[in-house]
């Protein structure tokens, strides 16, 4: 008599199969979160690199622009307008907390499109008009729209034969050539465009001033920097015959120094100084609602690069 034998074969059961689907549910939300954080430290990165790439650009090509400086003495002229006007927007309010209104006369490398010497395109001359400008608006279209706003740096150079036929001899450089109140020929034109997320822009003169009231004479260095803060000067104008302006309402003194101290004073030196936000510090900006002051510098401070650069100025 034959006997059936019974199949020893087994499947999953119903709790294996659970239990396996929970164990790869947990194997697949961590590899997610790890996948996660590894491109937001890679954005970061990436954000941080690029923000200390176009600081560092930025302020090399300001340097270069202040090394070959051009202030001719014996006239009643300007050759020098700087003008404290931080950003009116900003990201949820945020505006830029100081940005310079710049203009001054430099023998720029980059003239004629860097193309110096050749027939056609160089025109002669050497003194180039240098204006920058920083502003919070879309660097691609002039969209009102908050979302591809940023705090934008502007350069804008007038070659030689330009601005010897426009601009040079003129009484006040503000507002020359339409520079600062906006428009085509702008310092903020869309082709003047050179550097984005720079928070703040701010310049700090040195001023070599000689006292000769009690022999010996002696020489001090005054730092006026241009800006908004109690010991800031809001506007400085340098022409032919000296300093011929520096302002500050209802201040008599900057840096323990008479503004008609100031005016006697010979510039021997700039110094620039550059905040650059990175992408995630700009877009976190558009987000988020800081409780004080402090709060908003911390976190201003974590998420952005500082640059500064002292460039002595020809004839100091």
């Amino acid at each position: 008599m034959k006997t059936r034998s019974k199949n020893s074969a087994k499947g999953f059961t119903l709790i294996e199969l659970l239990v396996a689907m929970a164990i790869t549910t947990v194997i697949i939300t961590i590899l997610v979160s790890v996948t996660a954080m590894s491109l937001n430290v890679w954005n970061r990165s990436r954000s941080e690199i690029r923000a200390a790439r176009q600081g560092k650009a930025m302020i090399d090509t300001m340097a270069r622009d202040f090394e070959s400086l051009v202030v001719r003495k014996g006239n009643a002229f300007e050759w020098l307008y700087a003008n404290s006007n931080p950003t009116s927007e900003g990201p949820k309010g945020n505006q830029s907390p100081n940005a310079i209104d710049l203009i001054f006369f430099s023998a720029a490398t980059d003239r004629y499109d860097g193309k110096i010497g050749v027939a056609g395109v160089d025109l002669g001359g050497d003194v180039s008009t240098i204006g920058y400008q920083l502003v919070y608006k879309d660097p691609i279209d002039s969209s009102t729209t908050d979302d591809f706003k940023t705090f934008v740096l502007y350069r804008k150079l007038v070659d030689p034969k330009e601005t010897f036929d426009d601009i040079l001899g003129q009484a006040t450089l503000d507002g020359k050539v339409d520079f600062i109140s906006g428009g085509t020929d702008s310092v903020s034109a869309e082709e003047n465009f050179i550097c984005e997320n720079v928070y703040q822009f701010t310049i700090t003169f040195h001023l070599r001033i000689t006292d000769s009231t009690t022999p010996p004479a002696t020489i001090r260095t005054v730092r006026v920097p241009i800006g908004q803060g109690a010991n800031s000067a809001e506007n400085l104008v340098i022409a032919g015959d000296g300093i011929t302006n520096i302002a500050r309402t209802g201040i008599t003194t900057i840096s323990n120094t008479t503004k008609e101290e100031i005016k006697s004073a010979q510039l021997s030196a700039a110094e620039i100084s550059l905040t650059v936000l990175t992408n995630f510090g700009l877009q976190q900006l558009r987000k988020r609602t800081f409780e004080n002051d402090t709060a908003k510098a911390e976190f201003i401070a974590q998420n952005s690069y500082q640059y500064s650069k002292l460039v002595q100025v020809p004839g100091s």
